[in-house]
């Protein structure tokens, strides 16, 4: 395994990543300030530098990518608004149900083909009170996740994206992507990040991915939403001090990290095809665009599977009692790609 030699094969997720050498080393020696103040050089830097890239006006820095999506929720909707989503998005399914403990908003959910949403169903579900006598909420936030993780991390066609973000525009709403692993899908694609983005408000973006980083999300989007995202960082416990120390690894993970998550497709992708030829397994192929892999087992099998994994020195999660996943990232080698399918081999 690169740069921290372990006994294991660890597939559980890409937030496992720790630190590099050299990553520890810009981490160091960052030049720090009072963040809460906005003196911090090292986090103005990253944010600056993730607003560009995202070709958005502003950032702000934050601790968790469930925060990012927070912050961007709250600062574009009011309390009785509704969010619109895919039925098994990180907003929806992994983030708390922060959407209404925190924003006070209801959630639509849109129905997905591994994970991507349709256009014509996003304008379906936008909801708006006025002509409804006042039955409806206002839908006013239309969420994408890109990469989808539950969908197996497919990547959104562009033309999707933009056609979302247009129906989200004709209905009065704005649109923002959890893109916790946009780079991924940046570069699956080979579209830019930044084109990705174009036609949405805000994206969050993790940095303690695939990225690498040990901590931290970025959220991007006008000057406007960023004051107001600040405003709530601070409300919701986010408002940090001295973390350039912990931005720099940010800064050296967007210098570094990106280019080398094609290494962690592939392996995903080798990983996958060798599954799916064992009589005992199922992987839907076309799914694994990125760096996951979801395996169907037999019903009910999932923590045995797991169980028999990790005899074998594989770590991987569950999903639900009849599908595991494993996940691809810079600690994880070709070698132990080879001992992963060996390991599922001896698991049949």
């Amino acid at each position: 395994m690169r740069d921290y030699p372990s006994d294991r094969v660890d597939l559980r997720s890409d937030t496992v990543t720790q630190p590099t050498p050299a990553m520890r080393e810009a981490m160091a020696s960052a030049v720090v300030g009072d963040d809460v103040l906005g003196d911090d050089p090292t986090v103005i830097d990253l944010q600056n530098r993730m607003a560009e890239m995202l070709d958005k006006e502003a950032g702000l820095f934050v601790p968790s990518g469930t925060m990012c999506n927070a912050t961007a929720i709250r600062a574009q909707t009011e309390p009785g608004d509704e969010i619109i989503t895919e039925k098994y998005s990180h907003i929806y399914i992994y983030e708390g149900g922060g959407f209404a403990a925190l924003s006070g908003a209801s959630v639509a959910l849109v129905p997905g083909k591994m994970g991507i949403m349709d256009p014509i169903d996003v304008a379906k579900a936008i909801r708006k009170g006025d002509g409804s006598l006042g039955h409806y909420p206002n839908g006013t936030l239309v969420c994408v996740e890109n990469t989808s993780n539950r969908g197996g991390g497919t990547c959104y066609p562009l033309q999707t994206m933009d056609a979302i973000a247009a129906a989200a525009r004709d209905r009065d709403c704005r649109a923002h992507i959890d893109g916790a692993r946009i780079f991924n899908a940046s570069v699956a694609t080979g579209n830019d990040a930044a084109r990705i983005a174009r036609e949405y408000d805000s994206v969050s973006i993790c940095l303690s991915k695939g990225l690498g980083a040990p901590i931290g999300s970025v959220l991007v989007a006008s000057s406007e939403i960023i004051a107001r995202a600040y405003r709530w960082r601070k409300m919701f416990g986010g408002g940090m001090r001295q973390v350039g120390v912990v931005a720099a690894a940010g800064i050296f993970a967007l210098e570094n990290n990106i280019d080398r998550l094609a290494e962690d497709h592939t392996r995903a992708r080798g990983l996958a095809e060798a599954i799916a030829a064992m009589p005992s397994y199922s992987v839907e192929l076309e799914q694994v665009q990125t760096n996951m892999v979801y395996i169907g087992c037999k019903e009910g099998g999932a923590d045995g599977l797991v169980a028999s994994l990790a005899q074998h020195g594989v770590d991987t999660l569950t999903i639900d009692d009849s599908t595991i996943r494993a996940v691809t990232h810079l600690h994880i080698t070709d070698d132990d790609i080879d001992r992963a399918i060996a390991a599922f081999d001896a698991s049949q």
